[in-house]
């Protein structure tokens, strides 16, 4: 166990965490007692799991175990501590316990023109709110796999959050006011890094792929060869989700189920069970009396919940701010 009287710039930890503890004002070991990994990453501006690895190294908590093991209040922590990216749509994020959290992969699922790509758009502008805003200030990768990334339609949700935070900058706190003043169209799109099919990782805490399920409903006649190679994929994507502490976001079709006995079919999600087991949660988009839904169908720590959201000029939207620019938009 590291000494209380020890400077923090002499633990074994990577230079730039030393750096950060020291700017934010831990001189010693004894600064950091009393101190959780959510408070550590958030103040630090660091991820879960470097929050995990300092206290760990400064051993605060008197923890112990197996090598190379990790306890369960560790992985508590570490979910406790996971940053979320907000969809502009208030029940869509209460449903999501905040909003699309880092470190896992989140899957969206749903039939043709109900929101996914539209969702997908909100996200990667959104993970570039700044910090003062409670955002994470980052960059987004956009994989696009069937030619939906509209460019004019980014610019219309960019502008659109531009305007929202600025508002809140001029009725908020100095911080947040300067924090908007710095925001800008051309710096925004910048930062969405769109490809087909290739990857980035440096300073992303975002990857959409958009959609999951295009090149795997064709062009396979070996079925177990199109499993092994989904579950290979899956086992990256969780990998690269946890060790780069990034939120990973599937977009996923829709397909018939015909089932047994006669009693009909259903619209399950694409790509079969073996791939349901992939994403940590799993929501599936709908239409009913011509409102769009989100349904919560699996999560590891959240109950089942259904959202209702909506597609407006500035992007994914909750009911009330729906109601008000209908309104807005009557009085003009």
């Amino acid at each position: 166990m590291a000494a209380p009287r020890q400077e923090v710039n002499t633990l074994p930890l990577a230079p730039i965490l030393r750096q950060s503890l020291l700017a934010a004002g831990f001189r010693t070991v004894a600064d950091l007692y009393g101190v959780g990994p959510v408070d550590l990453s958030a103040e630090l501006g660091i991820g879960p799991d470097d929050a995990l690895l300092i206290l760990k190294v400064a051993d605060v908590h008197k923890t112990s175990g197996l090598l190379g093991a990790k306890s369960a209040h560790e992985l508590y922590e570490k979910e406790l501590a996971a940053r979320k990216i907000i969809t502009f749509c208030g029940d869509l994020d209460g449903m999501l316990g905040g909003g699309v959290a880092t470190g896992q992969i989140t899957e969206f699922c749903g039939v043709p023109a109900v929101g996914k790509t539209q969702l997908g758009i909100q996200l990667a502008v959104d993970v570039q709110i700044p910090a003062a805003f409670g955002g994470l200030g980052a960059s987004a990768v956009y994989i696009d796999t069937e030619g939906s990334f509209m460019v004019e339609r980014v610019v219309e949700i960019t502008d659109a959050c531009i305007r929202h935070l600025r508002k809140l900058g001029n009725n908020g706190i100095a911080a947040q006011k300067d924090a908007a003043s710095q925001l800008s169209r051309d710096q925004m799109l910048a930062n969405i890094h769109y490809f087909r099919v290739r990857d980035y990782t440096e300073q992303v805490k975002l990857i959409v792929i958009d959609s999951i399920a295009f090149h795997f409903r064709q062009d396979f006649q070996d079925m177990a060869q199109r499993t092994r190679v989904l579950v290979e994929m899956a086992q990256k994507l969780v990998h690269l989700a946890e060790e780069k502490d990034l939120a990973v976001v599937l977009m996923n079709h829709v397909t018939t189920k015909v089932l047994d006995n006669n009693r009909g079919s259903k619209l399950v999600p694409a790509l079969g069970d073996s791939w349901a087991h992939a994403a940590t949660s799993r929501i599936i988009l709908f239409w009913q009396e011509q409102t769009r839904n989100a349904f919560l169908y699996k999560s590891p720590w959240l109950p089942a919940k259904t959202a209702e959201y909506h597609i407006t000029a500035d992007g994914v939207r909750g009911r009330r701010a729906h109601k008000r620019q209908r309104a807005d938009t009557a009085a003009a």
